[in-house]
């Protein structure tokens, strides 16, 4: 009930301003509404609706199983952790524009250099927060695991992995955060179709309701990802930590 008095307020909060500033430069939910059923209705809304989240799913899988593993290691090995710092606090302070510029230049307009590109921007993220989390493992732990001789898989399926979930999930949901972003950046700069395609077209035409339309549209799939998905696989992970009274 309080997301719908929210999302209620936000209508009411739009349709306003749209009634004060003019429908040129914001037009009312309803003017938007008739786009997105427009686009919709000719299959152009969900053919980019899916390349976008095609090249999210992508991406994001590529960032994390890297950004994981990295972060792990450089958690564990000591010698791995100083090697490979400074490219880590390198990629943490590289704008995500020139990633994707030089992705383009050095790959040129293709698919895999897209990826690439957004899967770099996300990785740093990724390996700063499993790295931590795995600095934070309790020893003991280790430790019981080896007195009673479990096997290295075993004893890091059962006692290293539900001590990382956390750090995963939150990764995850950060990750996931940055990922939506970039995707949008790289569709305008060098992709023939997806959501950030089509915003640069309507930015080209002044089209406002149709960026509008893409942009809601994007929003709504990504809340929907965010609370069917991401939520519940924080609160599963998280489940075993004691809760704050």
């Amino acid at each position: 009930m309080l997301r719908l008095l929210s999302f209620s307020l936000f209508l009411a909060t739009w349709w306003i301003a749209a009634l004060f500033v003019g429908g040129a430069k914001l037009p009312s939910p309803p003017a938007v509404l008739n786009v997105i059923i427009a686009e919709a209705s000719s299959g152009a809304l969900f053919l980019h609706l899916g390349a976008t989240l095609a090249r999210v799913a992508l991406a994001f899988v590529l960032a994390m199983s890297l950004g994981s593993a990295i972060g792990y290691l450089m958690g564990r090995v000591k010698l791995a952790d100083r090697l490979g710092d400074p490219w880590l606090i390198l990629l943490l302070n590289l704008p995500a524009l020139v990633v994707i510029v030089l992705a383009y230049i050095w790959a040129g307009l293709t698919e895999a250099a897209a990826i690439a590109a957004i899967a770099i921007n996300k990785l740093p993220t990724a390996i700063v927060t499993l790295r931590e989390g795995t600095r934070a493992l309790d020893r003991s732990l280790d430790e019981m695991a080896t007195v009673f001789a479990m096997p290295r898989w075993r004893a890091f399926r059962h006692v290293v992995l539900p001590q990382l979930a956390p750090y995963i999930a939150a990764s995850a949901r950060s990750g996931l955060s940055l990922v939506w972003k970039i995707v949008l950046v790289a569709e305008l700069l060098g992709r023939p179709n997806g959501v950030g395609f089509e915003i640069g077209v309507a930015f080209q035409l002044f089209d406002t309701p149709r960026l509008l339309a893409y942009s809601l549209t994007f929003a709504a799939v990504v809340l929907v990802i965010e609370t069917l998905l991401v939520q519940p696989f924080e609160a599963r992970a998280t489940r075993w930590r004691p809760r704050a009274a």
